[in-house]
């Protein structure tokens, strides 16, 4: 078993940072870092750190019991010498390559390459509560792996880069559901369990569907997280996303995002209010967020929507 209590670890001299050097908790130095973001939500933390130039750096992180980090690259080309008990050795990233690290070992490596990379924490906590919950033999730990490709959290990434650029629009329940489905991949392929002992072809019942809808639909904003819904629901958080997407063919994210748009499209054509506060009545971070949203799904902006749509009212006497 791994110590919590780690030593202090002696840098090279040529790559010991000065003293000033600003780092983040991570260990990396935020005066090499070109994009530095991040967003929490109810369990897990997200971030974004790119760095723009192949200047070195040198990662060094002391033991703790902060859980599991997470790192998915969004470009190819990265390269880092990470260091283990006196060795060192060379890994290599492509665009969806992953890491997955224990925060209680000591971590140190030589980033000496630009790289892109969204990262999850993992607190330990969210980690043996999603465990307990998982259907089959007890996972204990993840496997720890470097440079190793995964689709599924290159694609989770790409839609985290999204929101991590307008954090305004991340919802609770956003972050909520993609920190569950990102916990749930990690336990299925990470945590040496298999991914048939997972419940399959299961769907909520007519109660508990009428009851999350109806918990959704009481905050269009999306401040309500998945662990309620799932607690309200008596289920567990990964179960209840799966059969509320096997029984309504949609996450809960995008039924609340239909419900929105649905109330909008009311408001658009019964009432005078303005497309700002129909954006604040329908649960949008802003107008720019509802325009971007209605024109993904109608093909046009709200107002040229809303326009078209009231002329043959008019002429009909509607």
């Amino acid at each position: 078993m791994t110590s919590n209590t780690s030593k202090p670890l002696h840098l090279p001299p040529c790559a010991t940072a000065p003293a000033h050097t600003r780092r983040d908790s991570l260990g990396c130095s935020l005066d090499r870092l070109e994009l530095d973001q991040e967003l929490s939500g109810t369990e897990v933390h997200f971030l974004r750190k790119r760095k723009a130039t192949a200047s070195p750096t040198q990662v060094a992180t002391p033991a703790s019991a902060r859980g599991h980090l997470i790192g998915i690259s969004l470009q190819t080309g990265h390269r880092r010498r990470i260091f283990h008990e006196g060795h060192a050795r060379h890994h290599d990233f492509g665009a969806g390559s992953v890491y997955v690290r224990d925060f209680a070992d000591d971590y140190r490596a030589d980033l000496d390459t630009a790289f892109d990379f969204i990262l999850m924490e993992l607190p330990r906590s969210t980690f043996e509560r999603a465990a307990a919950e998982r259907p089959g033999a007890r996972i204990r730990s993840l496997a720890c792996v470097t440079g190793m490709a995964d689709p599924l959290l290159l694609h989770l990434a790409q839609a985290l880069a999204v929101a991590l650029q307008r954090p305004q629009e991340a919802s609770a329940l956003f972050l909520d559901q993609m920190g569950t489905v990102m916990t749930t991949h990690l336990l299925d392929h990470y945590g040496g369990g298999l991914a048939g002992a997972r419940e399959a072809g299961r769907t909520l019942s007519r109660l508990h569907e009428a009851r999350a809808k109806e918990m959704l639909r009481s905050r269009l904003d999306g401040t309500l997280s998945i662990g309620e819904i799932a607690d309200a629901c008596q289920l567990s958080r990964s179960y209840f996303i799966r059969a509320f997407r096997e029984t309504t063919g949609q996450t809960p994210l995008q039924w609340l995002q239909s419900q929105r748009l649905s109330v909008a499209r009311g408001l658009l054509l019964e009432s005078g209010l303005s497309l700002a506060e129909i954006a604040a009545a329908c649960g949008f971070a802003d107008q720019s967020h509802f325009t971007r949203a209605f024109t993904q799904a109608e093909g046009q902006p709200p107002g040229h929507w809303r326009r078209q749509i009231s002329v043959p009212q008019r002429r009909t006497g509607r």
